[in-house]
């Protein structure tokens, strides 16, 4: 009996002893083949690259992209007794006010953006105060109530976007453009609109965003050896321009000062240098803030010197000259009856402001003659017109820098060989060009018969600062060397002389041919001009193509007062400036004698 009971104690331990090590079995193989969260040996850093920054000629950064950053944290995971540590010690390192902060804490619970907008440098020190927020246990653990599982989440810094920044505020608008905000898988980044911005998007645009994922260390830092991969940041390319920030400020103070003298709806100038192309500056009086555009900014955000397409007045003269005598159809000394200024070609009535009975060839442009230039024009045959004037560069883009030109427009030959049309045509009426093509016209009569394709852009820079130099366009040959140094020796009489005078500086080569010209309104010309002088700017060793235009001066309808004025006080900023050396002879003392 003793032993039966024994037998069934041993069987009973064993039994016990069996279903104990089947449920251990049973458990570690459950434990096995569940799917569970184990950390993953790897890691994965993102980083992306940025938009590429407009750089003026003396190494100033115009248009820069900085990195945007946003701060998240979890409420549920903030220790309730060290949440207003974390409020002050954040309010500290981001600059955020304290109550503001409380408030957006209070108002929301869960996942709270503390801020959307943090730059790059701000966001390297919010994330070492995360570091040091884990290390005080200023976050707890907590239970995740819907996976269940325990963690703790702190103060996240995220990648959000980019922002456009541009340090000199108007400087250059509307030449450099703006850009537009786009959003794409919750980053944001900026795209061109108009100008240089939208030009070169595909330059400035980023190429590659880093990425680096390897085997990660306990510190969930990625381990750098043969196994890891990394894929570089390549930016966007810089942009570096042939205009120097400090000549184009003093050129903008200028024009905004003389617009408010000439009471004009804007002034836009142009300066190119004649041996290379290089615009060194180029501005408007009509600006505005890339960033913070306004309803009353809508004006001004075309770039006018190619996109304002008007009828340039007298100063076609000049063109129409320099092919009548690159043809030998007249001589510059040969006498014409300019009618006392008043001739009629057809039904229509020429008439000038100056009033000769006789003017030679030259003193045409000299005094700009309407009837005389009439007169003179009539030898061209509406081809050779046509022609001449688009092999100048009229109808076609001046400039592969810039973007919605608008390339007006010129008479086809049958028009030109009507004496109506090849009248009108001859002193400015009845063609439509823009600033940039006006300056490219002129680069010939500064440049032995070559007119110079105008180029704001000098290089394009990439990650390792190799300049990538654009090269220059072709120069073409539009009239005969000779042909282009006796225009330009009418053009330097003119301001000697002529209607260009208030432009003579002492000591440089100066020459140029004013314009002015009614405006069209609702079809119909009105009593509205616009005003220009063309011309050049030389000392011994530099030349300047420089061009002004005065849109609508209420002050006066004449060039020599409006648009010579403009010219005159940008050719003194660039002696001021250095960029021009006047060659001025000091006359000697003549000695004091009273004492002998």
């Amino acid at each position: 009996m003793n032993n039966q009971n024994k037998s069934k104690k041993i069987f009973l331990l064993f039994s016990l002893i069996g279903i104990g090590f089947f449920i251990f079995l049973s458990v570690m193989l459950i434990t096995t083949l569940k799917a569970r969260d184990i950390p993953s040996l790897y890691a994965k850093d993102t980083s992306k690259a940025v938009r590429g920054s407009i750089i003026s000629a003396d190494g100033f950064h115009i248009a820069t992209t900085i990195k945007l950053y946003k701060a998240v944290i979890n409420t549920y995971y903030i220790d309730p007794k060290k949440k207003e540590l974390f409020v002050e010690l954040f309010s500290i390192y981001s600059g955020i006010d304290v109550n503001e902060l409380k408030d957006k804490l209070s108002k929301q619970k869960g996942i709270v953006v503390l801020s959307y907008n943090i730059p790059q440098k701000q966001a390297q020190y919010l994330k070492q105060l995360a570091y040091e927020l884990r290390r005080f246990k200023v976050f707890v653990e907590r239970k995740n109530p819907i996976t269940g599982k325990t963690s703790v989440i702190g103060l996240n810094i995220i990648e959000s976007g980019e922002s456009r920044e541009y340090a000199y505020d108007k400087l250059l608008t509307p030449i450099i453009g703006y850009p537009h905000k786009v959003e794409e898988d919750g980053y944001t980044f900026v795209k061109g609109v108009k100008g240089i911005e939208k030009k070169f998007e595909n330059e400035l645009q980023a190429k590659q965003d880093e990425l680096s994922q390897g085997l990660r260390d306990v510190n969930s830092y990625i381990i750098l050896n043969k196994d890891s991969f990394t894929k570089p940041e390549i930016n966007g390319l810089d942009i570096k321009l042939n205009i120097p920030v400090a000549l184009q400020i003093r050129i903008e103070r200028m024009l905004d000062d003389m617009k408010k003298d000439l009471d004009a709806q804007e002034i836009m100038i142009t300066i190119m240098n004649s041996k290379n192309g290089k615009v060194i500056a180029m501005a408007s009086s009509n600006r505005f803030l890339p960033k913070y555009i306004q309803k009353d900014d809508y004006s001004s955000l075309n770039s006018g010197m190619i996109e304002y397409s008007f009828e340039p007045g007298s100063v076609i003269k000049t063109v129409t000259f320099s092919l009548l005598l690159d043809k030998g159809l007249v001589n510059p000394y040969d006498m014409v009856n300019v009618n006392n200024g008043r001739f009629n070609v057809g039904r229509k009535t020429i008439t000038d402001e100056h009033k000769y009975e006789w003017l030679s060839a030259e003193d045409i442009i000299v005094h700009s003659s309407n009837v005389g230039i009439v007169k003179l024009s009539q030898k061209l045959s509406g081809a050779d017109f046509n022609k001449g004037l688009i092999d100048f560069g009229f109808s076609v883009k001046s400039t592969p820098d810039l973007i919605y030109e608008r390339a007006g427009s010129v008479p086809d030959a049958m028009q030109l060989n009507n004496e109506i049309y090849k009248a009108t045509c001859s002193y400015g009426y009845g063609i439509r060009v823009n600033l940039m093509q006006l300056i490219k016209a002129y680069s010939a009569f500064n440049n032995n018969g070559r007119t110079i394709t105008p180029k704001i852009v000098n290089c394009f820079i990439n990650n390792q600062k190799k300049e990538l130099v654009v090269p220059n366009e072709e120069q073409i040959q539009v009239i005969k060397s000779s042909t282009a140094q006796r225009v330009k020796s009418i053009l330097i009489k003119t301001v000697n002389e002529g209607t260009g005078v208030k432009a003579k500086s002492e000591g440089l080569e100066i020459g140029g041919k004013t314009g002015t010209a009614h405006i069209v309104e609702d079809a119909e010309y009105v009593n509205k001009y616009n005003t220009s002088f063309i011309g050049f700017a030389n000392d011994k060793e530099n030349k300047y193509v420089i061009g002004s235009v005065v849109i609508k001066p209420k002050k006066s309808q004449f060039a020599s007062q409006t648009a010579v004025p403009v010219f005159k006080n940008a050719v003194d900023i660039l002696v001021e400036e250095g960029y021009l050396k006047p060659d001025i002879i000091e006359q000697p003392s003549t000695p004091d004698t009273s004492l002998h």
